[in-house]
């Protein structure tokens, strides 16, 4: 992607956290609903692959604008 958007900012979430995208984390950590902040839509809570500690996400943007280019957009 070359520009700032809803589905960029959770997929620069998932990445930060070690996972692909939502349908690998639902995958691996076995669980049917992510927590997501209700106004927004963005992922507020994920478990790290690494060593399960947690990421908490604030409601605002949190992908900075030189990290956008480095987000993959996976298809299935």
């Amino acid at each position: 992607p070359t520009h700032w958007s809803k589905e960029v900012e959770n997929a620069y979430r998932f990445q930060l956290a070690g996972y692909r995208d939502e349908t690998e984390y639902k995958a691996l950590r076995k669980v049917a609903q992510i927590d997501k902040w209700p106004d927004s839509g963005f992922v507020k809570k994920l478990q790290r692959r690494k060593d399960g500690y947690f990421y908490y996400f604030d409601k605002e943007r949190e992908c900075p604008d030189k990290e956008i280019n480095k987000c993959k957009i996976y298809s299935y």
